[in-house]
């Protein structure tokens, strides 16, 4: 059983016998304790999809949920359902976009290093790789000359998420992005 101040995102916890998925953890010190931190988690019950917010101490013991990552690539998307096929044994999972509205601004058919999160052998949710890389549909005109650490402008990517890229950059390129922060990372070459 590990500590609260040892969760990470991404993680099932079991509180009351129902399990949940940890999407963001916010860590404060109050002042003027003697004491450690305190860890506010925004977590997601696997079952209902239902937000709860949880504040536990740094010393707080939590039950991890038995939980399986199944490597898969995006097959299709119907409607408001993204449908995942297990790269190893080629089964379909379905999740709801609501479930992986995070997630979906990293994911193409290309996407590659995806893993399903099962539990109870139900789909509950997405681990993503740290980078991925996407191609850039919508920017300003390059800046011939510019260097590749000189100012920024806005480029909407091919899943719809907006980063900020060197002047160099054009539509058309393929870049590399950091999933965690969300930023510009490299140009990688053409697909």
């Amino acid at each position: 059983m590990p500590k609260a101040s040892e969760i990470k995102k991404n993680q099932a916890i079991e509180i009351n016998d129902r399990v949940f998925i940890v999407r963001d953890i916010e860590r404060s010190v109050p002042q003027g304790r003697a004491g450690g931190s305190i860890y506010r988690m925004r977590m997601y019950d696997v079952v209902t999809g239902g937000k709860v917010d949880e504040t536990f101490k740094d010393s707080d013991m939590l039950n991890l949920a038995d939980l399986v990552r199944r490597p898969a690539t995006l097959s299709y998307v119907d409607g408001e359902e993204y449908v995942f096929m297990d790269t190893e044994d080629f089964s379909s999972y379905i999740l709801n976009a609501e479930s992986i509205s995070d997630e979906v601004q990293f994911i193409n058919e290309s996407t590659q290093g995806i893993q399903v999160i099962l539990v109870k052998e139900s789909p509950v949710g997405l681990d993503m790789p740290s980078s991925v890389e996407l191609e850039i549909t919508e920017t300003d005109p390059s800046i011939k000359g510019g260097s590749a650490t000189a100012r920024t402008k806005p480029a909407t990517l091919s899943t719809g998420l907006t980063v900020q890229v060197p002047e160099h950059i054009a539509t058309g390129d393929w870049i590399k992005i950091n999933v965690e922060e969300r930023k510009f990372m490299s140009r990688v070459d053409a697909k």
